[in-house]
């Protein structure tokens, strides 16, 4: 069983090479949380598996949200695996999961990374598509080498990009509570009304209102999912997302 959240494809589209590997189930963390679902049965021996992206260097809130509510059964020895998505350094997320796994008396085996386009577009620019495909590329050889250890229940920590950024981890992700703030989210004229936004929202916290969405939460996650996936790109965050583009993975379907 593999549970993912992803909000613009990365972290589903390495759940889903690491599922057609082992034949897993993959269980949507969103779907999950929406439906209250938290209590999963593991048959003997099943892989207990997580794929998440990494946000200021820890986990996503809807992460540890879920993780906090999560039950697991389970029938003799599960090797269990997290497996990152991230643009610059992973920091301390593999231990933010191991710490909540522990709480559930469940050992985290395997600790895996895999470098992909960074969707954080207040910083990062995203308009040079070739670069993006570039990026995408690269990350099929770590997507088949982390496969390869989880097939063969290889135990360790085979994250080598924690790096420096784990000693200032528990300071950025600090930060993370005051970048959530919905108040830096605006919408252009050339909005459609689609209300893809919010439907898609993972913690519900945008509704259409005249046709237009307006955040009716003060804090969300911060997957900028809103903004990378509306049609129109008629979603801002802060002042550089306008110039940075938007990115999905091409390779999945969201």
């Amino acid at each position: 069983m593999i549970f993912y959240f992803s909000a613009t494809g990365n972290s589903k589209y390495v759940a889903s090479r690491i599922g057609v590997a082992t034949g897993d189930q993959l269980v949507s963390i969103v779907d999950c949380l929406k439906k209250e679902r938290f209590h999963f049965s593991l048959t003997e021996n099943e892989m207990l598996g997580f794929v998440t992206p990494t946000y200021f260097w820890g986990l996503p809130t809807v992460v540890t949200d879920f993780l906090g509510r999560l039950e697991v059964e389970t029938v003799g020895d599960h090797y269990t695996f997290h497996v990152l998505t991230f643009g610059t350094a992973t920091g301390t997320a593999n231990d933010m999961l191991a710490q909540q796994l522990a709480a559930n008396s469940i050992a985290l085996n395997g600790r895996f990374a895999v470098r992909m386009v960074d969707t954080w577009t207040p910083l990062f620019d995203l308009s040079d598509e070739a670069k993006n495909r570039e990026v995408t590329a690269a990350a099929e050889p770590q997507i088949a080498e982390v496969i390869e250890k989880i097939r063969s229940h290889t135990p360790g920590n085979f994250n080598r990009n924690q790096g420096t950024w784990k000693l200032a981890s528990p300071a950025l992700y600090a930060a993370y509570k005051n970048g959530r703030k919905t108040k830096k989210f605006a919408v252009a004229d050339s909005c459609i009304g689609c209300g893809l936004c919010a439907k898609n929202c993972p913690v519900d916290a945008i509704q259409l209102r005249e046709g237009k969405p307006v955040w009716t939460k003060e804090q969300c996650t911060l997957c900028l999912g809103c903004l990378h996936r509306c049609p129109e790109f008629a979603i801002t965050y802060g002042k550089n997302t306008a110039k940075h583009g938007q990115f999905v993975n091409p390779n999945v379907q969201l």
